[in-house]
């Protein structure tokens, strides 16, 4: 079992989606995802961990390995939706006191808001029929 893997840019940082489980066998294309977001975006990553069904020790520390990672460039490593397993297993208890803290949110959509700039007015066009509160 392994890993799939989905980057997108957003304004001023990046996502990197996972689906599958994080276990040893799929580290190895974590890592290559990983280093397709170091050469291909800039500011922080997310990781949105909606579609990952598990995580093994390997894969935890893995994570935390890709936000040293990360840190080297000068970006920083966030998780969203951090699966029920959550980050038990990791040295020091957890990712926020590891040796580069990493940011945890409820879910992406909490993740993107919280890089949403508050001093930029967001403006949206829509045509007559646009159905109301979509």
């Amino acid at each position: 079992m392994t890993i799939e893997w989905r980057y997108t840019i957003h304004p001023g940082l990046g996502v990197l989606s996972l689906a599958g489980f994080l276990g040893q066998e799929a580290v190895g294309r974590f890592q290559g995802a990983v280093g397709w977001a170091l050469a291909r975006g800039t500011g922080p990553v997310v990781l949105d961990l909606t579609g990952l069904r598990g995580w093994s020790d390997g894969g935890r520390l893995a994570v935390a390995e890709a936000a040293s990672r990360l840190a080297a460039e000068g970006r920083g490593l966030e998780l969203a939706a951090v699966p029920a397993s959550g980050t038990d297993g990791l040295p020091g208890g957890g990712f926020a006191d590891g040796p580069v803290a990493i940011a945890v949110h409820g879910d992406l959509a909490t993740a993107l808001a919280a890089h949403r700039d508050r001093g930029v007015e967001e403006r949206a066009w829509r045509s007559d029929a646009w159905p109301e509160g979509g």
